[in-house]
């Protein structure tokens, strides 16, 4: 892969993938992520009010463990302590606090489950100064500090091109939810409670939370989904494709849905389905894995993949809630089977760029 979004020198690329080092990050990434699910599972599971702080906080581990073990263990990261003088280096330090303030916001609101709600929006402010920490680097120090350090931005037409491929593939899948009876459409100020006292006609209605989910929403979530993507994406990733592009992406996407289980076993995404649901989810990692990875090939930036899953998950949800709501989750489109199968076709498609043969 391009070293522009490798946390590998460019001039040192090992031709085996470092297993060693995988088990080290695969170790925190779950061991870490698997003991948020544990807490979450003794407080309640998907019914407390925490949820959804804690599944914000679960998102941050994986880029926690590649920024831990590339700062202080491996010499010959780009982001190691000792060799890392240019501004990224701020941002990292910045990401460690953030994750300390997650950490710390999730054990108040596990003891007091009121404050589970108030939290997140506090924690909003040092997202959004992230956001702004990052536009200062980048201005004063130039792109070249964040692709040396593994983390370049990419190029705008695949954040925004690709980004409307995703929004037209989730409104595909909802049309054909409708016209196959495979949902029923949304009442939003049923769904909505707080809109309910709203003047306002049902367009309008649609059109603000569409503005607040699917325009503004990913970058508000963007350094929370770059705590996946720089561990998977950009450290794991890396590692596994020395196996082959197309073969490491496919073990990458397995991992990544088993990451998932301990939500599932709760219910999340596919209620009373642990068995089926585990399944399907390794399904859907697997169809996003090659997606973003495609993204990450294109653009050679792993910001891409940071906003284009925050995009995903901002868009399911928007045209879940608030459009049509399928009937099941196992058998309508969305991440039920058909959406899995209709992915399954993205996939090959995209499998057929000759990106996928490239060794570097």
């Amino acid at each position: 892969m391009n070293s522009e979004v490798t946390p590998q020198p460019a001039t040192s690329v090992p031709s085996a993938v470092n297993w060693f080092r995988v088990a080290w990050f695969l170790g925190l990434a779950f061991g870490l992520a698997w003991l948020v699910d544990l807490a979450l599972f003794l407080s309640g599971g998907l019914a407390n009010p925490s949820t959804g702080l804690l599944f914000q906080f679960q998102m941050l581990l994986p880029a926690f463990s590649a920024m831990l073990l590339g700062v202080f263990f491996f010499k010959d990261s780009p982001i190691f302590y000792r060799s890392n003088r240019g501004a990224s280096r701020w941002f990292v330090y910045f990401y460690f606090l953030l994750t300390g303030l997650y950490l710390i916001g999730s054990i108040v609101s596990l003891i007091q489950p009121a404050l589970g709600t108030t939290i997140p929006s506090l924690l909003l402010i040092p997202n959004f100064l992230g956001l702004i920490l990052l536009v200062v680097l980048r201005m004063k120090a130039g792109k070249n500090t964040f692709v040396d350090a593994g983390m370049a931005g990419g190029k705008a037409r695949i954040w925004f091109g690709y980004g409307l491929g995703l929004v037209v593939f989730f409104g595909l899948q909802t049309w054909l939810n409708y016209f196959f009876k495979l949902g029923t459409v949304v009442d939003l100020k049923t769904a909505f409670p707080q809109l309910g006292t709203s003047n306002l006609p049902t367009t309008m209605l649609m059109f603000s939370i569409a503005l607040n989910t699917v325009i503004i929403g990913p970058f508000l979530g963007l350094i929370i989904s770059f705590g996946e993507e720089y561990g998977w994406r950009g450290f794991l990733q890396t590692e596994l494709i020395r196996l082959g592009r197309i073969r490491g992406v496919l073990l990458l996407g397995i991992i990544w849905g088993i990451w998932h289980w301990p939500l599932i076993w709760m219910g999340y995404n596919y209620p009373d389905q642990p068995v089926l649901g585990s399944v399907f989810m390794v399904a859907y990692c697997i169809i996003l894995a090659y997606f973003l990875a495609y993204a990450v090939f294109k653009s050679k930036g792993i910001w891409t993949a940071a906003y284009l899953h925050a995009l995903n998950n901002q868009t399911l949800s928007f045209f879940v809630l608030a459009v049509v709501a399928p009937t099941s989750t196992l058998y309508s489109f969305g991440m039920g089977l058909p959406a899995l199968l209709l992915g399954a076709i993205v996939v090959l498609l995209l499998l057929r760029d000759p990106v996928w043969k490239e060794t570097e």
